[in-house]
């Protein structure tokens, strides 16, 4: 530990205080963010904090820090640092991120977790000097920055396949545009040309010429999962083939899978009918809830909560992934059951689904992998990032790690 570090309590450098309790009726429309013990919840139009602001989940969820760089609202289900005492407040974020786990071991809820501030005071810390925390605070910020970059990327990305799967699918812009005798925007010639320049009536409604009514049966081919005996070790213990449950779509930023939570064996793998599915296989949660979405960009096996999607039909990953969203409304109003609403196979494939000639789908699916390809590469670069920075973080707020020697560590990536 360096000389000019100090031994003090949290209570000494920062003071928490408990959020404002406020219901979501008593809140007005605003872009002020409400930040509960999960992150941003909602909206408000007045602030209560102003910015920069920390602030840690007190009851419910325990252990959450979030870094708030707009004037705010702390939630009751919150502790915000009322005052740094003049600290970097992007340092103490990431020293409380740091004690992520010792905050948890100060739950005093019974029914539910909960946290009080006057625990955490008098915890005995290390603590640099001013000149150390914005070195900090900036080597970790640089890394966090560039990862959210990445994902504004992502976001821009899946909006622009989203934008195009609905001008050319849905909307059908391009008939529309050839149809009034004008050249479809944003299409050269060449593309233009798939397009028809009528329509013609169906059960469906008006659909571009040539173009076909069929179910969502025509277009992929949806398989199950299961999950092997959990009481038989021989399916588990060792296992490294990637098992997927809904749980893993859960979290993702983006609808990219590059891992699992739990591995099975060869042996599991056998009690799965559908097997190992190749990368590139399109999964939808299909219960608990409905709806989530992921190209799996390796070979995975799935649990009975996913319907898998191959694509062998003429039509892509890329473009049933769209399809699937915009149709997330009707598919879950195919769904039934008790204890939780279950899309089955059978109801799924009698779904109705208007079907383009193969030329278009392909024609949009070169776009849409491209697309796919960066923001791919995206995730996987963040997943690096995230991985260094959580490397760097325990051993830059211990001491353990100076500045200087973190600095060369991410020259050298």
């Amino acid at each position: 530990m360096a000389s000019e570090w100090i031994t003090t309590t949290i209570g000494e450098q920062v003071t928490l205080q408990r959020g404002i309790d406020i219901t979501k009726s008593q809140q007005r429309p605003g872009i002020v963010p409400v930040v509960s013990s999960g992150g941003i919840s909602s909206y408000h139009d007045t602030a209560f904090a102003k910015a920069p602001g920390v602030v840690l989940g007190r009851k419910g969820t325990l252990g959450t820090v979030f870094y708030i760089q707009e004037d705010y609202w702390p939630h009751d289900t919150s502790l915000w640092v009322r005052d740094f005492h003049g600290n970097d407040p992007r340092f103490v974020y990431y020293f409380f991120k740091s004690i992520s786990s010792d905050l948890l071991a100060l739950d005093v809820g019974t029914a539910n977790p909960a946290l009080n501030r006057n625990h955490v005071h008098p915890i005995v810390v290390d603590w640099p000097p001013l000149p150390e925390q914005r070195a900090i605070a900036r080597i970790l910020g640089a890394l966090d920055d560039k990862i959210q970059l990445n994902r504004y990327m992502n976001h821009t990305l899946e909006e622009i396949a989203r934008a195009l799967f609905k001008s050319w699918f849905v909307d059908f812009d391009p008939v529309t545009a050839k149809a009034e005798g004008r050249g479809p925007f944003g299409t050269n010639a060449e593309t233009a040309s798939l397009f028809p320049a009528e329509f013609e009536e169906t059960k469906e409604g008006s659909i571009p010429k040539g173009w076909r009514v069929g179910t969502a049966g025509d277009m992929v081919t949806a398989v199950g999962g299961t999950t092997p005996s959990t009481s038989k070790n021989e399916y588990w213990i060792g296992g490294t083939i990637a098992w997927a449950t809904p749980k893993d779509l859960a979290g993702l930023s983006h609808p990219v899978l590059l891992g699992t939570d739990r591995k099975i064996t060869p042996e599991g793998l056998k009690q799965i009918s559908s097997g190992l599915l190749p990368a590139g296989t399109l999964l939808m949660s299909s219960r608990a809830p409905v709806g989530y979405l992921a190209i799996s960009e390796i070979p995975v096996a799935i649990n009975q909560g996913f319907m898998a999607m191959h694509c062998d039909k003429g039509f892509s990953n890329y473009y049933a992934i769209q399809w699937l969203r915009e149709n997330m409304e009707t598919i879950i109003s195919h769904a039934n059951g008790t204890t939780f609403l279950e899309i089955s196979k059978s109801s799924f494939r009698l779904i109705p689904a208007i079907l383009p000639p193969e030329p278009v789908v392909k024609k949009y699916s070169e776009i849409a992998a491209k697309l796919h390809v960066r923001i791919v590469a995206n995730v996987k670069e963040n997943k690096y990032l995230a991985d260094i920075r959580d490397a760097l973080l325990p051993q830059l707020l211990s001491g353990e790690l100076r500045v200087k020697q973190a600095e060369q560590v991410i020259e050298d990536m």
